[in-house]
């Protein structure tokens, strides 16, 4: 059965949450959204598209930073509400320089910058 972007369900906006995960270490990198273009972009391609919602404008990982994801796996949850993107990472994903978005965590109700992301 070939893959339709438009059978996602998309939020009223047009958009659908993107997970990227390092596909080796099977780290979670970052979330962003897309819309059925930058699924089909990101398929077509290889190189991951997301819609930026800030912009109004797509955006392709990696295009002026060089830290760019490479598509390895394109997964659909249950709901077709949600997007996990396996990828392949050069250099680090998150804005910040750091390798993945999510490196605080609340811990005994405190926030905690974390240098590992993974601990």
């Amino acid at each position: 059965m070939a893959f339709d972007p438009a059978s996602l369900r998309y939020d009223v906006a047009g958009l659908i949450p993107a997970i990227a995960q390092d596909h080796a270490t099977g780290e979670v990198l970052m979330m962003a959204w897309m819309n059925a273009e930058a699924v089909a972009r990101t398929l077509e391609t290889g190189r991951v598209t997301y819609w930026s919602r800030s912009r109004q404008a797509f955006w392709v990982k990696g295009e002026t930073s060089g830290h760019v994801q490479t598509l390895v796996d394109l997964r659909v949850d249950c709901d077709r509400d949600c997007l996990l993107v396996r990828v392949t990472q050069e250099g680090p994903a998150c804005h910040t320089n750091r390798r993945s978005c999510f490196y605080t965590a609340v811990r005994e109700g405190e926030e905690v910058e974390l240098l590992r992301p993974m601990d």
